[in-house]
């Protein structure tokens, strides 16, 4: 667990923001900014990590796969991202370790 209490217990999230508001002030952050922004950072690093749309539902809780497209497709990457660095990708110059392995 990342946030818990003094006895190792999960913060329930009335309590959460006891600890998250001084930790989010000292390290700069935007006043507001709370536990809807932790979730959105965690589902986009899923995403960002190639983590399928089952699995962020299943991260998340989401009742669906639709709610957690509704709420982050614009992340996946489409068709045209895919494409874009299939084909940068074969025509990148060779790097060092690909001249030391071929």
């Amino acid at each position: 667990m990342i946030f818990s209490n003094g006895q190792g217990a999960a913060l329930r999230r009335t309590r959460f923001s006891d600890v998250w508001r001084p930790v989010a002030k000292s390290v700069g952050l935007e006043p507001g900014t709370g536990f809807h922004a932790l979730r959105h950072f965690y589902a986009s690093a899923l995403i960002r990590y190639g983590e399928s749309v089952k699995v962020v539902q299943g991260r998340l809780g989401h009742a669906s796969a639709s709610e957690t497209l509704d709420t982050y497709s614009h992340l996946w990457p489409d068709s045209e991202d895919r494409t874009r660095a299939a084909v940068e990708a074969v025509f990148a110059p060779p790097s060092d370790s690909d001249e030391l392995s071929g």
